[in-house]
């Protein structure tokens, strides 16, 4: 027969029993005065980016190992993670005095490689993604004789998770409306949700994903856990393809509901939450807060208490200038525009006059033709998306051609950078936007997989930080190599995608 599901009750009696202060620190639910003011509710962040390993996954890896049994300690556990579950968990091994090897992909930044290794972690480096890293650890546990710690598939781990939810039932002055919780995997939330709910109903439990990461919110409007195709990278520490079985169950029964928030509104997150902390937390630690603000503009709320959970703060410093770049998109402080003036003396400063008193934020302009000039801005904004319709409109009026480009993410990412790249002799050019692990010599990997067969017409590669980079290409295709060169793009594993038709690349390069 198969084992019988863990009911709440059983689940509030290990979460009583968990072992998670030997490592972990109760974190203070401290008040965001500046996020409160301006949205006329009490928003409450609890700071699990103060932890030892500036992460919450500490208390469920060592809730889990301290639960072991001691032949199972003796000979050590295993792991896979690109991130803070490896850290948590050689940090709880290194507590326990018990043997931990962590497996992390070649991908994975040396910040947190290191991180590990110094927490006493036997770091071995295997595979470009995670799933690479997960099968190789899976394989070692049986060959090694070693206990695997699952990140967040495991009743132990959702038990420690959930002494975050216990925490923010004792320090609220009063009940939350609504307590919003980021969900990679789903332990968070899961142990979160299944004591919470069990104090008291009346709380509503609401998870944050990202856009292009929502695999809690597919399975749910499934009925069962899916495996998404793909997943964003940008939030990595919620970059997750398939949530759990017992996860996904618990959610099911005890989690409200879903916001979904993209990446300017993660990045102008981090920002409100610097702005009232002075601490940079990573993006998988501003989606709560992310999710906080779109729940209370969607809902038109005002005078209640909101709990987001600022679930870490382990960011490469390098990122910083892309969440900077991106924030005042996501807190509507800017807008991006492609617009045709007339080629002639005087153009742009007649542009300026139609802006009104507004800033420039961004001007980017190459000649091309002596009849219209293609101009690629940024504006200041002072009203948030209400002022880009009207300004749009205005623009109109005045006789100018214009495409808001504010939520074009080819455009925010690469053509802002490049405008001006024309060629006006290339009749067969294709444009892709690819995606491959970040690695020493992958560029030249990248190159080589490409071959020589066809002609780059166009290149652009931004380090951005994190596990993956990120490029677009222009390849010239004569037209009868066309079926050729797309088996040959879906031979190569990179993640692509073809953006020949996206009017940024139109306006701008084609």
């Amino acid at each position: 027969m198969p084992e019988a599901a863990m009911t709440a009750d059983d689940y509030l009696e290990r979460i009583a029993n968990a072992s998670v202060y030997d490592v972990a620190r109760e974190t203070p639910l401290e008040l965001a005065k500046n996020l409160s003011s301006r949205f006329h509710n009490r928003i409450w962040l609890k700071r699990e980016d103060l932890q030892p390993i500036f992460s919450f996954k500490l208390r469920g890896a060592y809730n889990k190992i301290a639960s072991l049994p001691e032949e199972a300690l003796r000979a050590g556990v295993i792991c896979s993670s690109a991130g803070n579950h490896a850290q948590g968990v050689a940090l709880a091994a290194k507590r326990r005095g018990v043997r931990a090897v962590i497996v992390m992909p070649v991908t994975t930044p040396s910040i947190k490689v290191d991180a590990v290794r110094s927490l006493g972690g036997e770091v071995l480096l295997h595979g470009d993604t995670y799933d690479d890293a997960f099968a190789r650890a899976r394989e070692l546990q049986d060959e090694l004789g070693l206990t695997f710690i699952h990140p967040f598939d495991d009743p132990d781990v959702i038990a420690g998770q959930a002494t975050i939810g216990v925490e923010i039932m004792k320090q609220a002055s009063g009940r939350p409306e609504a307590i919003f919780v980021p969900i990679g995997g789903g332990g968070l939330i899961a142990g979160i949700a299944v004591y919470v709910k069990s104090m008291d109903p009346g709380v509503r439990i609401i998870g944050v994903e990202p856009e292009d990461s929502a695999a809690m919110q597919a399975s749910l409007a499934a009925g069962e856990p899916v495996r998404l195709d793909h997943v964003g990278i940008f939030a990595d520490g919620v970059a997750v393809r398939r949530v759990g079985e017992e996860t996904f169950r618990l959610c099911r029964e005890h989690v409200d509901e879903i916001v979904t928030v993209d990446t300017d509104h993660i990045c102008a997150a981090i920002q409100d939450i610097f702005e009232d902390t002075r601490s940079i937390v990573e993006p998988a630690g501003g989606l709560a807060i992310a999710g906080v603000k779109k729940y209370i503009a969607d809902n038109e709320l005002s005078d209640k208490d909101f709990v987001a959970v600022c679930c870490g703060a382990n960011v490469n410093f390098d990122r910083l200038r892309h969440i900077a770049e991106r924030a005042a998109i996501g807190e509507e402080k800017e807008m991006l525009l492609a617009v045709e003036i007339p080629e002639k003396p005087g153009s742009f400063r007649h542009f300026c006059e139609a802006l009104g008193r507004r800033s420039v934020t961004e001007f980017n302009y190459r000649y091309s033709d002596s009849a219209n000039a293609h101009i690629f801005v940024g504006v200041e904004l002072r009203h948030g998306l209400a002022e880009r319709h009207e300004l749009v409109e205005h623009l109109h009026e005045k006789g100018y051609p214009v495409q808001d480009l504010s939520d074009n993410e080819m455009a925010k990412l690469h053509v802002r950078h490049m405008v001006g790249g024309r060629s006006p002799n290339l009749a067969n050019e294709r444009l892709y936007r690819f995606e491959f692990p970040e690695r020493p010599g992958a560029l030249l990997d990248f190159l080589n997989a490409i071959g020589t067969d066809w002609n780059i017409s166009l290149f652009h590669y931004r380090n951005h930080g994190s596990d993956y980079g990120r490029i677009l290409a222009g390849i010239d295709v004569p037209e009868g190599d066309t079926a050729e060169l797309e088996a040959h793009l879906a031979d190569l594993g990179y993640a692509h995608w073809e953006e020949s038709d996206n009017p940024a690349y139109r306006i701008f390069l084609a």
